[in-house]
């Protein structure tokens, strides 16, 4: 059954209501950046190759704060391409996109704005469009794996004010990754498999991280090859019919999976050949402002006087990892330092959060678990499965998110723990959606949102508009919650106490140059 109507009242809310929070995001930063002057950070800062205009300062100060740290990688990718080799930790598909946006859709702005403020612009374009996307996107998803409507858009609205925000409307890679992971999967639960590989090829294209989102398919392809074993007898006769089964499944999952895995694998290609191929040297064409940039700061170029990179004579030459060790010292329990307190005190939130969800599963499932949901049970044959976040659809995505949660707190730094998780699993947000629908009473005499449920929500609300910030919005959850402050738990004071203030602490520090996640 569609679960998901064209004319869906908790999608249009869903919707409106990120456009009002991206809207508000882009106000409080201008704000912000106004106000509080920039923290001089030993960050990436190239200089500008132009004098900027009236309308670049304008900008500038309207957007000014969306384009620090490592925005201003991705802003110099799109500018000038790949020219440092630590440039090549930032993967292709985003800047692309910013440039393709500057030079088509804004190219009649080109005589108001320089290039670089055209790319700014473009790229605060795009990601408050994506990350507009990702919250429908988030919510239709919800709603094939949940089999729950209002748990769904409850996961919806708070992606909306996600700890990770800043980063979804800064010019990071992190509202476009979100947007095609959570497509993909969604596309995946459908069984529009040829479409959710071409979806999480292109997510492997933003992020490295997409590479992971492979389990996914080798999950459902594998799940569907033994379930399909349990059933009926296992007779002789049916053996040649199992190999053609087993050939088409392992064959269609190795595709899927070399097309998720093409994106990662062109990029290294790109960077062995420009940064450790025959005249690579790029010194002559190189701007002098950025040539000095390079010699101050010890950036390398592509393979200056035929002195190539260390990285180009090691067995498998793959940039990524060599700039993740070198460069940011990137490794298992590296981060582990008594002055890296605080930065774990700043992940404790989503690590506690992402830890608690896979328990509570676990808990929930304990056979599903062990079983790996390969088992085919009884009371999934003869009767509906539960819905909500511990139905058995949801085992898959908890150990996605486990896994890059135990990823991110033992081999990154573990302060972007809360945006690697916040833009690549749909698991914070549905687990949050869950502690709030069950444990919260103001959420619960709205009911847990079956058909029959649903059917009644849907026709009130279709009654109300939601066209407005203020009318209507009594629909909201996370409105009403807030409205209601005083009067909710403190389990809710807690959830949306650490929504909220990552989402407005992210604006204050990271739009001013101060260390964020």
């Amino acid at each position: 059954m569609e679960l998901v109507s064209r004319q869906d009242p908790h999608l249009r809310e869903a919707v409106w209501f990120a456009v009002c929070c991206r809207a508000l995001t882009l106000l409080l930063q201008a704000l912000f950046n106004l106000l509080i002057p920039d923290h001089a950070a030993d960050a990436f800062s190239p200089p500008r190759l132009s004098e900027p205009g009236l309308w670049d300062l304008l900008l500038e100060q309207l957007l000014g704060g969306l384009s620090h740290w490592d925005a201003e990688h991705f802003l110099f990718i799109a500018e000038h391409g790949y020219l440092y080799e630590h440039n090549c930790a930032f993967f292709p598909l985003y800047p692309l996109s910013v440039r393709a946006v500057a030079e088509g859709a804004l190219w009649p702005l080109q005589w108001l704005l320089r290039l670089r403020s055209r790319l700014l612009l473009s790229a605060v374009l795009l990601n408050s469009l994506f990350s507009v996307l990702a919250a429908a996107a988030l919510y239709k998803l919800g709603c094939v794996v949940l089999q729950c409507r209002r748990v769904a858009f409850l996961a919806a609205v708070l992606f909306s004010v996600s700890p990770a925000n800043v980063f979804m409307a800064a010019a990071y890679s992190e509202s476009m990754f979100a947007f095609l992971a959570f497509s993909a999967m969604w596309q995946l639960e459908k069984g529009q498999s040829w479409l959710s590989g071409l979806l999480f090829s292109l997510a492997s294209g933003v992020r490295a991280n997409g590479l992971i989102n492979a389990g996914f398919f080798l999950y459902s392809h594998g799940k569907c090859f033994v379930l399909q074993l349990q059933v009926g007898s296992g007779s002789v006769r049916k053996l040649p019919l199992l190999w053609k089964q087993l050939l088409s499944v392992a064959s269609s999952a190795v595709l899927t999976c070399a097309g998720i895995f093409l994106p990662f694998a062109l990029f290294q290609y790109y960077a062995y050949m420009r940064f450790c191929g025959p005249g690579a040297g790029l010194e002559q064409t190189v701007p002098k402002p950025l040539l000095q940039l390079a010699r101050d700061k010890g950036y390398h170029l592509a393979a200056v006087n035929g002195v190539r990179p260390a990285w180009c004579s090691q067995q498998f030459p793959l940039v990524y990892s060599y700039i993740q060790d070198a460069y940011w010292n990137v490794g298992f329990l590296r981060y582990f330092e008594l002055r890296q307190i605080p930065n774990f005190l700043l992940a404790l939130p989503v690590a506690l959060l992402g830890s608690w969800a896979a328990w509570t599963y676990m808990i929930a499932n304990p056979r599903h678990c062990l079983t790996l949901g390969l088992e085919r049970r009884k009371s999934e044959e003869e009767s509906k499965p539960r819905a909500g976040f511990c139905c058995p659809a949801v085992f898959v995505y908890v150990v996605h998110a486990t896994v890059l949660l135990a990823f991110g707190f033992f081999c990154m730094h573990v302060q972007v723990l809360t945006r690697f998780l916040g833009s690549s699993s749909p698991v914070l947000y549905w687990f949050s959606a869950h502690l709030l629908q069950e444990y919260e009473p103001l959420l619960q005499s709205e009911g847990t949102d079956n058909q029959t449920v649903a059917a009644r929500s849907e026709k009130s609300l279709l009654g109300k508009s939601a066209g407005s910030c203020g009318r209507g919005t009594s629909e909201n959850p996370i409105v009403k919650l807030l409205m209601n402050c005083r009067l909710i738990t403190p389990l809710s004071k807690c959830i949306l106490g650490f929504f909220l203030s990552y989402w407005l602490l992210g604006l204050i520090l990271h739009c001013n140059f101060l260390p964020w996640t």
